[in-house]
């Protein structure tokens, strides 16, 4: 395959199709592709003798190759391979790429005619400044550049209040000095420039990066090469887009169509586009571009730069602020919870006292009544007994009474004085203020009788003087465990330990009877809670420890706050 360019070889168009063709080929080919590419250059090369040498040249270059396609790009590369049909041989069929429909065409080929316009590209220069009043336009002098004139002037219609001027064919210098006094509201439409009016040749990209430099005002053009380079944009003919449609077409050679079957495709490779920087530059608004224009070069505003981080930021902001907030809101309504269990707690603990209080009352309530009790039992009742005991004793002594009725009488009427005097200590202690704690406890020993259980009372040292309540809290808590132990537990010894160390005093009634269920029993009777009231009364701690077949052990432990000398019990 043979690709014939009408530019010089590093035209922007050569350097894409060679870039781009090759590559379109062999992708589409199942088979090895032979590329070989040649220039004309008219612009630096424009005299016929110089055609007819091309002939001869590519003739005996190409003499030992037979080409399938041959590709030309350009209406100079397209006539040339019309004129000479011979300079191939195997006359290879032509896929060809022009701009119009009545450029000369080769025998056996086909194309693709894809038209220039030239207006809309002012048009999008008015759009961008309502006030545009002058159109200049910028040609070199050689025969391409005057033929890119023609277009323009066929094509370029002034709007009211619009002038046109063509800067044609002039000198470089003038030229530059021409382009930097442009009157306000102008722009320049650079069209093509290869050769200037003293005969120097340029290359039309790096002329165009003169003519922007030189320009005070902004410039535009029709191929997008010239995209990035300083021009603010124009209606764009896609130089890629080119050379992909040519090499649909030869692939289709390629692979056996006949090109003159293939008909000749119109194609509209053109693209409105803009450079975002010269817009800026030039202070043009986004906002009056026409609708489909394709914005190039876009700097990135801090927002597209920064979107995901600024997003994540604000998701983690918002997460951490929401926590926050429902943090605060469980604070308060844990502070609220807090200040109502604070409320209720001082509300049991003044219900707590109340009852403590209310207990300790009972229990003071029930030791006067006891002492009452007791002491009418032992001035009153005991009394009349001795007087019975009396009067019997004086009966026994008159003759004819029944001595034997009478002694036995005599003597029941002890046992139940005996049992009214032990009723009444037991009721009211006075051997406890007389005598002391730790003697009213050996009482208890001799107090148990005939009835069958052992009460052993031991200890250590304890305070010779106590509080009163403090001793009266003990002595009862002992009493109703050793008698909880006569009566329910069913054992046979019952063990009281008293003593005091490191200003506690310590009490423990021991049993070796069968036990029972502490928790349950709390709720049956007054006896345990009348003993855990009387301990707490004092400061001190009732412990009830107890199992089936385990025997139970009760310990009390009462705090002495001002310890003085003890003594052995």
């Amino acid at each position: 395959m043979l690709v014939i360019y009408s530019t010089r070889r590093d035209a922007q168009v050569a350097e894409i199709g060679e870039r781009n063709l090759p590559r379109i080929l062999d992708d589409g080919l199942d088979r090895r592709l032979d590329y070989y590419a040649e220039f004309i250059d008219p612009a630096r090369f424009p005299d016929d003798s110089y055609q007819e040498a091309l002939v001869t040249f590519l003739r005996n270059k190409y003499k030992d190759h037979r080409f399938e396609v041959v590709v030309t790009v350009g209406a100079d590369a397209t006539g040339f391979v019309a004129r000479h049909p011979d300079a191939f041989s195997g006359a290879p069929p032509v896929v060809f790429y022009g701009t119009t429909p009545s450029m000369t065409r080769p025998a056996n080929s086909t194309g693709v005619i894809a038209a220039q316009s030239l207006a809309p590209s002012v048009t999008l220069a008015a759009a961008l400044d309502p006030a545009l009043e002058h159109i200049f336009v910028v040609t070199g002098s050689d025969r391409g550049d005057r033929s890119m004139e023609r277009l323009a002037r066929e094509q370029l219609k002034p709007s009211p209040g619009q002038q046109i001027t063509y800067l044609s064919g002039l000198a470089t210098r003038e030229l530059e000095d021409r382009l930097s006094r442009l009157p306000p509201h102008s722009m320049v439409l650079y069209l093509l420039f290869n050769q200037d009016s003293t005969g120097q040749y340029f290359h039309p990209l790096r002329y165009l990066e003169r003519v922007i430099a030189a320009a005070n005002a902004p410039t535009y053009t029709w191929v997008d090469s010239a995209m990035g380079i300083g021009v603010v944009g124009g209606h764009m003919k896609s130089q890629s887009a080119q050379i992909a449609a040519v090499g649909e077409l030869a692939l289709r050679v390629l692979k056996g169509e006949r090109a003159a079957d293939i008909p000749v495709i119109t194609r509209d490779l053109n693209t409105t586009q803009v450079d975002w920087r010269q817009l800026a530059r030039w202070g043009f608004t986004e906002s009056r571009l026409p609708a489909g224009t394709t914005v190039l070069f876009r700097e990135p505003s801090l927002w597209d730069r920064y979107r995901s981080y600024v997003i994540t930021a604000l998701a983690v902001l918002i997460a951490q602020f929401a926590l926050i907030a429902g943090l605060l809101v469980q604070r308060a309504r844990r502070m609220r919870v807090e200040q109502k269990l604070r409320e209720n707690q001082v509300a049991l603990g003044a219900s707590y006292d109340r009852i403590r209080d209310l207990g300790g009352r009972l229990l003071t309530a029930q030791d006067k009544e006891r002492a009452f009790i007791a002491r009418e039992l032992h001035d009153d009742v005991g009394q009349q007994l001795a007087l019975i005991e009396i009067d019997l004793k004086l009966l026994n002594a008159v003759d004819g009474a029944d001595s034997d009725r009478v002694a036995e009488t005599v003597e029941r009427v002890r046992g139940v004085a005996r049992s009214l005097r032990e009723l009444s200590h037991r009721l009211h202690p006075v051997r406890l203020r007389l005598i002391g704690l730790d003697v009213a406890l050996k009482g208890l020993q001799s107090d148990a009788g005939s009835s069958g259980v052992e009460v052993v009372v031991s200890g250590g040292t304890v305070p010779p003087a106590l509080p009163q309540a403090v001793t009266l809290a003990i002595f009862r808590v002992a009493q109703e465990a050793v008698q909880n132990a006569r009566k329910y537990s069913r054992g046979h010894r019952v063990s009281v330990t008293l003593s005091s160390d490191a200003g506690t005093l310590r009490l423990v009634v021991e049993d070796d009877g069968v036990g029972f269920d502490v928790a349950d029993a709390w709720g049956r009777g007054l006896g345990l809670v009348s003993m855990k009231e009387r301990i707490e009364g004092v400061g001190g701690r009732l412990d009830i420890r107890s199992g089936s077949g385990g025997g139970t052990r009760v310990e009390v432990t009462v705090p002495l706050l001002q310890p003085s000398g003890a003594v052995a019990v």
